[in-house]
């Protein structure tokens, strides 16, 4: 039997993922939030770290900027820009320092041409596409017959397979990244075993946010592919 998308049963898995990424943000909110008010012992920013962390691997040509926000914290490979937010740039906590490894981390990849966080790159235009056409083509060939129906489902099932590609491929890029700031963290001993080993719980609380979001979107692609079932019937 179809049911109609205001009564489609099948809301329950977009609830559990809405319900699992609210989760992993809270637990990464509270995370970030708590070893955010303890001090390194150097006293060094988030910034000075991604300096000195970006030197001592031999990274000379990316730049450090400050960019607004909580939690905004990104590298951006095209321009070779690490950018860092309020909560991090000129932080000298432990969280501080990890969130600025991990983004340096990302710097890392690129410069050793990381194939995980290529495929990711090329992958960004058609998952964008992909997730902003995907629900209109679904939607259309909801309310059509015959084989231009399935022809429009299997298009939309389609291009949702390339955002959901894209998250799935996003969590090797998060892990390595995260792996390599621990690393240097470690080896340059810019943080004590114990402060490693907060700068870790922060690290891995962040990465449950991209396995949450991935979640979520595998839930969205079985609804879809629940619906499109419910119809061919």
């Amino acid at each position: 039997m179809y049911y109609p998308m205001y009564f489609d049963p099948t809301y329950i898995l977009v609830l559990i993922g809405v319900i699992i990424c609210l989760v992993a943000s809270a637990k990464m909110n509270a995370t970030f939030s708590k070893y955010s008010r303890i001090r390194n012992h150097s006293g060094m920013t988030g910034r000075e770290a991604a300096e000195v962390i970006l030197h001592r691997v031999g990274i000379y040509d990316v730049r450090i900027e400050h960019v607004s926000g909580r939690l905004t914290d990104h590298y951006d490979p095209t321009s070779k820009v690490l950018r860092l937010s309020d909560a991090t740039y000129n932080s000298t906590s432990v969280a501080a320092l990890g969130v600025a490894a991990h983004e340096c981390g990302h710097a890392m990849q690129h410069a050793t041409a990381y194939a995980p966080l290529r495929f990711r790159g090329a992958l960004v235009p058609v998952a964008n596409f992909g997730s902003a056409i995907a629900w209109p083509l679904i939607l259309v060939g909801l309310f059509l017959t015959g084989n231009t129906s399935s022809l429009i489902l299997n298009l939309g099932i389609l291009a949702f397979s390339l955002a959901v590609l894209f998250q799935l491929v996003t969590l090797p890029v998060e892990f390595n990244a995260s792996n390599r700031a621990v690393r240097v963290l470690g080896s340059s001993g810019l943080l004590y075993p114990e402060e490693l080993q907060d700068t870790r719980k922060v690290l891995t609380a962040a990465a449950l946010t991209y396995v949450a979001g991935a979640a979520s979107a595998i839930l969205q692609l079985l609804r879809i592919l629940l619906l499109t079932n419910d119809r061919r019937d």
